[in-house]
């Protein structure tokens, strides 16, 4: 996230959000991150 954020010329990365799903039946889970680039004066 912090990577895509410095190639759109963001300097931070503020309200990041997690999101867990589970993938299989109680054996895996993942977790989605959702965040806002921000470019300060």
């Amino acid at each position: 996230m912090v990577e895509e954020a410095e190639v759109l010329g963001a300097d931070a990365v503020v309200t990041v959000r997690p999101t867990p799903s589970m993938v299989a039946a109680g054996s895996a889970s993942e977790i989605l991150a959702c965040g806002t680039a921000v470019k300060l004066r």
